[in-house]
């Protein structure tokens, strides 16, 4: 997933404000046995190549709290698998402070592999509302959101231009351009992430969202898909696929190549995180000055994204949860937050970013996507989400590649999830 990639980027940001930085007051954290001393911080495999010496820098001026940075396999099931590993170890463990999936909030506190915060801790009503959720497990705050992201719908504006229409807002507006304008400029219509793996569970729980359904509700005690509403988002995009406006290609699409494909002009429509707008607006990209951000669609007017980021969770065995806690609140500290989007071109939580006139000048899809964040769902809260996600990933799968004819799926689709909630 992008999020892992996205968020380790947002680290970068530590060195440039740590002078002025005021920590949080020393306090002991709910689990009795506070203190401060070294860390070490787990997240995915640096891209970038700066982490290292970043936090040499966080170290110079915290030397009784230095962190050393363990990097995990840039897949995001495998940085998951690794940190199960480790936090199963119990006090073997080796990571204090982990950088996680939004999602895995709820597998990881129901296993007590995280310890609960306390929420007067940190300045939750600083943030934008929905993703405090994602950091809340059985009504206790278990990790602090970093970083947050929220689906948007990239396109073409000077072949929208040309053809005198705006923006698509609906479904059939999508598809009607997709099939009619698309074809006319050698372009593939819309694309997504629809591999089999994480982003198929949010393209798809998108479409459901969209449509006004829901997959699983409460903690993942009930199984809610077989709905009108589910057929028709998983629907949506069998016909895509089964009509042609969207590509074959796009069933072998993560985040990285959909993005690539759009940025070398060979889509009008593009779903995927704000990374990509940034990514291809920059110099050098094909369609550079050429593109635009709006809601995602959905079927009467804009739809409902999948709430992604990042969060940050203290290990239930952290030597020094103290020190665990002053890093989580410097990273989500205003300016360290400001920083993450100048610097990283990532999502912050801290909602004021979001109608400073400077930052909307330097990144204009800001109203957009605060928009999108604030109408944001959560992925299908359990404690067993990575089956969740397995089996809407093989199902939707099934479906998009003609095995499956959507109603067939569907009913699949409740049949395994409910097997999953009654464990």
């Amino acid at each position: 997933m992008r999020w892992i990639h996205a968020a380790g980027r947002g680290l970068l940001v530590l060195a440039v404000v740590l002078t002025g930085y005021v920590a949080s007051g020393a306090r002991a954290d709910e689990g009795g046995g506070g203190g401060r001393g070294p860390l070490t911080l787990a997240t995915a495999g640096d891209l970038t190549g700066y982490l290292a010496p970043l936090l040499q820098g966080w170290n110079r001026t915290h030397p009784g709290e230095k962190v050393t940075l363990v990097e995990l396999p840039d897949s995001a099931d495998e940085t998951r698998a690794q940190m199960i590993t480790d936090l199963r170890g119990g006090d073997r463990g080796r990571f204090d402070v982990l950088n996680i999936d939004v999602d895995w909030t709820s597998e990881f506190a129901a296993a007590g592999w995280i310890r609960p915060l306390p929420r007067d801790r940190f300045p939750l009503k600083s943030f934008l509302p929905p993703v405090v959720g994602t950091a809340t497990y059985d009504g206790r705050l278990y990790a602090v959101p970093y970083v947050t992201n929220a689906g948007l719908l990239l396109y073409r504006k000077d072949v929208l231009a040309k053809e005198g229409v705006p923006p698509p807002r609906t479904w059939a507006e999508l598809e009607h351009d997709a099939k009619t304008i698309a074809p006319k400029y050698g372009l593939d219509g819309y694309a997504g992430q629809f591999l089999p793996y994480e982003g198929l569970t949010v393209n798809a729980a998108e479409a459901v969202y969209s449509a006004g359904g829901s997959i699983l509700g409460g903690e993942g005690t009930r199984v809610t898909v077989d709905s009108a509403a589910a057929r028709e988002g998983i629907g949506f995009l069998v016909r895509g696929f089964k009509e042609g406006w969207i590509p074959k290609a796009a069933l072998n699409y993560k985040e990285e190549e959909s993005k690539q494909a759009f940025q070398d002009g060979h889509l009008l429509f593009l779903r995927n995180w704000p990374y990509a707008y940034a990514v291809a607006s920059a110099k050098g990209s094909k369609v550079a000055g050429r593109i635009g951000a709006v809601p995602l669609p959905g079927p009467d007017g804009p739809g409902t994204s999948v709430l992604g980021g990042s969060n940050l969770a203290v290990n239930s065995h952290a030597r020094h949860p103290d020190s665990a806690a002053r890093l989580i609140a410097y990273l989500t500290s205003a300016p360290v937050q400001r920083e993450v989007l100048t610097k990283g071109a990532l999502p912050p939580v801290r909602a004021a970013l979001y109608k400073d006139p400077a930052l909307i000048r330097q990144f204009p899809y800001l109203p957009t996507l605060r928009s999108a964040v604030l109408s944001a769902a959560p992925r299908p809260k359990s404690p067993h989400y990575d089956q969740v996600s397995l089996v809407v990933q093989a199902v939707v799968h099934d479906a998009l590649t003609g095995h499956e004819t959507t109603e067939q799926a569907v009913r699949r689709l409740a049949r395994e999830l409910h097997a999953i909630a009654q464990r």
